[in-house]
């Protein structure tokens, strides 16, 4: 699974509350909650709680872009994300 391989690369000293930490965690449940929704189709619920999460993931890259563009690069090259678009 990812988790392990990018666990791994996160050091010692970067807690769970870092911001790639928390990215690869609303990674992780935007990719569960995408395979559930494709055989539950009418789960509106569940619909609304993805679009909840990406909203939040795409705030913190936002963040992460502004202030460390390198971190930033790292982090969507290791979990296959699209580049947001900027306004």
């Amino acid at each position: 699974m990812v988790k392990n391989a990018f666990i791994s690369v996160i050091s010692e000293e970067e807690k769970r509350g870092a911001v790639e930490f928390q990215v690869f965690r609303f990674t992780n449940k935007i990719r569960r909650l995408t395979s559930h929704l494709e055989v539950h189709k009418k789960d509106y619920l569940s619909q609304r709680g993805l679009r909840k999460i990406l909203g939040k993931r795409q705030r913190l890259l936002a963040y992460l872009a502004k202030k460390n563009r390198v971190r930033y690069k790292e982090l969507i090259g290791q979990l296959n994300i699209r580049e947001t678009k900027t306004r």
